[in-house]
């Protein structure tokens, strides 16, 4: 008799330490293209429901498909980028299965021949990083989505939404190189950063246009043969991505430990109740009784073609960060951070490279990192929304010269990013630039602070170092902050000495 795990898994560090989890991921794609896979609908999301259909992607009786060719130029850039073999010839296929949501009662995907197999990416975790191969991307169009409404079997009402319906995805398919979920939980973010990189999907999880099932099975630690398979389907976040796989790993463990046997299956994420629940039981390719699509030609993607498309691809996050490291001496964090995003990263070289304000790339990091990203996320504006490159970079210029305070820096860019104003009238606005005191005039409120403060004089010179910061306040304070800190600072020990 099958044994079951209990419903709290918890299992001991050290019955985990016998057993070692292989991970694999399957990750569907939407595809950013204006209109479907197989007929001229838009993709717009958040449409009404049912406005974006025809016949074609409704399957009704005589229709045919007609390719999209810019979805296979974005499958192609896709394949690039992930580092595959984008052949020449593939072909479509029709994958027979019954569900509401798939009108034509199968849906067109790619099974013997792929558009591209045999990629890698490269993840770090923990310090260290390895190499994740990639089985396989293919094209396939996107099912229509489920709508349920009510929580008894008796109220339950369903809806289906046929918008998303032919939208056009790609799969992508790891190898089962993935050893713990953390590791699984670094795949999809790189993998993530890089097509928003190529700019061939939104990548946008809350909307569906990222999705990702997870294949977990455990082996003792040691054996080279893998044990039974359970897919984890319609992962819709990085976070229940990561509990999805823990949960299965010990329950794996557990019927294991417990003479239980693991049936190969598909299981659902219950965010409710922090556990997977079982869905179905696994289909095999078999089932869906995979034959040639008849409606549609091979897909021939020539070696002139697809070396176009790769002249045509954007330089990706790895690159970014070893030429900020290499070219402008950043450390790894600054480098990490900068390349969140593409338009991040040239956000910041742009800045840099300004010929007119020859900005230290040190310093554009920082305020990049601590201004921007804290007033971005206080206003929800998008780099695209920031200044001008050219506009920051004369601001943080006129810092580097010391023409102007860090504080009213700061003060202009809280205008122009809760105000929407441009950095000129932020200035304005502040009254002008508050200019940074010279050496002289600094000297001299300096010494009319050391001459009304003979006391505090005479407490420094005996060695108490911590009247120091009363001096420096007091300068600043008489000059309203339009001081150079470290001015006041090397000006006051001169004089005190």
């Amino acid at each position: 008799m099958t044994k079951s795990v209990p419903e709290a898994v918890g299992i001991a560090p050290e019955v985990l330490a016998k057993y070692e989890p292989v991970i694999g991921l399957e990750v569907h794609v939407q595809l950013l293209t204006k209109s479907k896979i197989f007929c001229g609908c838009s993709t717009r999301f958040g449409d009404a429901p049912n406005s974006n259909v025809c016949q074609v992607c409704l399957g009704l009786p005589g229709t045919l498909p007609v390719l999209n060719k810019r979805a296979v130029e974005m499958a192609t850039l896709a394949s690039l980028a992930l580092n595959c073999t984008v052949h020449e010839h593939s072909r479509f296929a029709r994958k027979n299965y019954f569900y509401p949501d798939l009108p034509k009662g199968y849906q067109i995907s790619q099974y013997e021949l792929p558009l591209a197999t045999g990629g890698w990416i490269e993840v770090e975790h923990g310090g260290v990083k390895k190499r994740i191969g990639i089985t396989r991307l293919h094209l396939e169009e996107d099912a229509a989505k489920n709508l349920h409404e009510g929580f008894s079997q008796s109220a339950t009402k369903a809806y289906i939404d046929y918008n998303r319906c032919g939208t056009p995805l790609c799969e992508i398919v790891s190898e089962p190189d993935m050893r713990a979920p953390e590791e699984a939980y670094a795949y999809l973010t790189t993998l993530r950063q890089i097509l928003l990189y190529t700019g061939v999907s939104d990548c946008n999880m809350e909307e569906g246009s990222l999705r990702c099932d997870a294949n977990v099975s455990v082996r003792l630690r040691g054996s080279q043969e893998f044990g039974t398979k359970v897919e984890v389907k319609n992962l819709n976040s990085f976070r229940f991505l990561q509990k999805a796989i823990e949960y299965e790993i010990e329950r794996h463990i557990g019927l294991l430990e417990s003479g239980g046997h693991i049936s190969q299956e598909t299981r659902l994420w219950n965010q409710t109740a922090n556990r997977t629940d079982s869905m179905r039981s696994k289909e095999k390719a078999h089932d869906y009784r995979y034959f040639p699509e008849p409606d549609l030609l091979p897909v021939h993607v020539s070696g002139a073609w697809r070396e176009e498309i790769r002249s045509n691809m954007p330089k990706m996050p790895d690159w970014w960060r070893d030429h900020f490291i290499k070219d402008y001496c950043l450390g790894a964090y600054d480098a990490e951070a900068l390349t969140a995003s593409r338009n991040l990263a040239e956000y910041f070289e742009n800045i840099v490279t300004e010929s007119s304000a020859r900005v230290e790339p040190k310093l554009a990091a920082n305020w990049i990192q601590n201004e921007f990203l804290k007033l971005a996320n206080e206003t929800g504006k998008s780099v695209q929304e920031w200044p001008t490159y050219a506009e920051v970079a004369i601001l943080l210029g006129r810092i580097q010269e010391k023409m102007i305070t860090v504080a009213s820096a700061k003060k202009i860019l809280s205008r122009v990013f809760k105000e929407g104003k441009l950095i000129e009238e932020a200035v304005r606005a502040e009254g002008g630039v508050a200019p940074i005191l010279n050496p002289s005039e600094i000297e001299q409120a300096a010494r009319e602070v050391i001459a009304k403060n003979p006391d505090n004089v005479a407490k420094y010179k005996a060695g108490n170092e911590g009247v120091f910061k009363f001096f420096v306040g007091q300068v600043m304070r008489a000059t309203r902050g339009q001081a150079n800190p470290q001015a006041v600072n090397d000006i006051l020990r001169e004089l005190l000495s």
